[in-house]
């Protein structure tokens, strides 16, 4: 390995120095590293179960519908549907868990308030449209999880990269450095032990 620095003591405290901060800064990456995927996994966990819910909730509100689309008519049930106004409800804070920043959607479900008249509709349209309001809700909680796992994940990658170059390059480089320095300086001590040994021999 290619060591290029003096042979020096100022040299070899400062590397010294250097060679415990990268240590350091290797410990502390491992830990947010290991701390985020524990992060990631009960992410994971939750988005497993969500995801099971909302599957359910599809298929109960696809259901519903088809139900309203035979009662009323597609076209029908089509008008009433464009007719619903946009939810701009959501927020979207972040917060941070070991420097990554995650989303936390701020959104508070309020009672489904039907946009079209009851003297022409049935319960079938009513109940469908409650069971897509839960869909809804639940599509909220799935994409701030999901969003989160994808920055978890972009965390890790990134944190493992740079404990991988602590690790693999900075270290070992540096711990030779020491090695190189410390072997020069000895070096050089036998050789001004040996010149002093002659000279005071001379002077006898």
């Amino acid at each position: 390995m290619e060591v290029q620095v003096s042979p020096t003591k100022g040299n070899l405290i400062s590397v010294k120095k250097s060679l415990e901060l990268a240590k350091m800064g290797f410990e502390l990456l491992d830990r947010k590293r290991n701390i985020l995927i524990r992060e990631t996994v009960a992410f994971v966990s939750k988005a497993e179960e969500i995801q099971g819910r909302i599957a359910e909730a599809y298929t109960d509100a696809y259901q519903a519908l088809q139900l309203a689309n035979m009662e009323h008519g597609l076209i029908s049930v089509s008008n009433i549907a464009k007719a619903c106004p946009i939810d701009s409800e959501l927020q979207v804070e972040y917060r941070s868990i070991m420097g990554v920043d995650v989303p936390s959607v701020k959104y508070e479900p309020k009672p489904l308030n039907n946009s079209y008249g009851y003297f022409d509709t049935t319960d079938d349209l009513d109940i469908a449209a409650e069971k897509f309001n839960t869909v809804k809700h639940l599509t909220v909680e799935l994409a701030e999880i999901e969003n989160g796992v994808f920055r978890l994940a972009n965390g890790i990658s990134k944190t493992q990269k740079r404990a991988n170059a602590l690790k693999n390059i900075i270290i070992p480089r540096m711990t030779e450095q020491v090695r190189f320095i410390s072997a020069a300086l000895e070096e050089k001590e036998r050789e001004e032990f040996s010149r002093l040994k002659v000279i005071k021999n001379n002077i006898k």
